[in-house]
């Protein structure tokens, strides 16, 4: 693999573009990464190459958030329909988590990064729950950007299991019906303490969420670009938050030129 995210995130600060305007930043931007294979097989590589450059696509993304002030980045990085895909390549996707996670943490730590695993951590390997029982106890009290991994994620499981929660609280007594509400629903997401995303990128041309934060991107600005991800550069992040920048958020209301007579 290329250099660790320590140096990258020491070296090659990135300035906010002049084109931006810094207090229109989104404080949270969510990310399908899509493309990995397709940008493989156009160069006669295997698919698990596509994934070793996605990774590096995902560190300059991070990068270039926590330069811009970004708050916080949600990456979609295994889907709990991921484990339908051969197991050669399911193997290879764990042992890159695993391997990225341990080479990197030192840098997370460095930058004061916040990572969290979002996702039924059960399932995965055990060395790599312990990694990331590591990596979010560490880093926990850091403030730099809130970096979230939804790992093993799919978010009408997130929503089921949400539902669970709460019936059990009902159940034992412990919780009124009446006062379950839309903030008591948000707190039993693996999203808890964390905002709603401003903004949502999918690269790759694909038109749809793919069961991600389906609660939490209600009112998230919807960017999509025919980059496949490891080809997602500087250029490509500043024409989504360029693209968001040009949006009026209403959030199911009016604006108030919009209501004189």
């Amino acid at each position: 693999m290329s250099r660790a995210l320590a140096t990258d995130l020491s070296t090659d600060r990135h300035p906010l573009p002049p084109a931006l305007d810094p207090a229109r930043i989104p404080a949270h931007v969510a990310v399908i990464m899509d493309g990995n294979g397709r940008w493989a097989r156009q160069r006669g590589l295997p698919r698990v190459m596509g994934h070793r450059a996605g990774v590096e696509a995902l560190k300059r993304t991070l990068r270039l958030c926590s330069d811009w002030g970004v708050g916080a980045l949600t990456a979609y990085a295994f889907s709990t329909e991921n484990w339908t895909r051969p197991g050669e390549e399911v193997s290879f996707l764990m042992t890159l988590f695993e391997r990225v996670l341990a080479r990197e943490l030192e840098g997370l730590m460095k930058e004061q990064v916040r990572i969290r695993f979002l996702g039924d951590l059960e399932q995965l390997p055990s060395g790599l729950q312990a990694l990331i029982a590591d990596a979010t106890s560490r880093t926990a009290t850091n403030h730099g950007i809130h970096f979230n991994v939804c790992t093993n994620y799919g978010g009408r499981s997130e929503l089921v299991r949400a539902a669970r929660r709460l019936a059990q609280q009902v159940a034992e007594g412990q919780l009124d019906p009446a006062a379950i509400d839309e903030a008591r629903f948000a707190a039993e997401l693996f999203t808890a303490g964390e905002a709603d995303p401003d903004l949502l990128i999918r690269t790759s041309g694909e038109q749809r969420i793919s069961n991600f934060l389906l609660w939490q991107l209600a009112y998230a600005e919807i960017h999509l670009t025919d980059v496949l991800w490891p080809d997602f550069d500087e250029g490509a992040l500043l024409a989504a938050l360029l693209d968001y920048q040009g949006r009026q958020r209403r959030f199911g209301g009016i604006l108030p030129a919009d209501a004189a007579p």
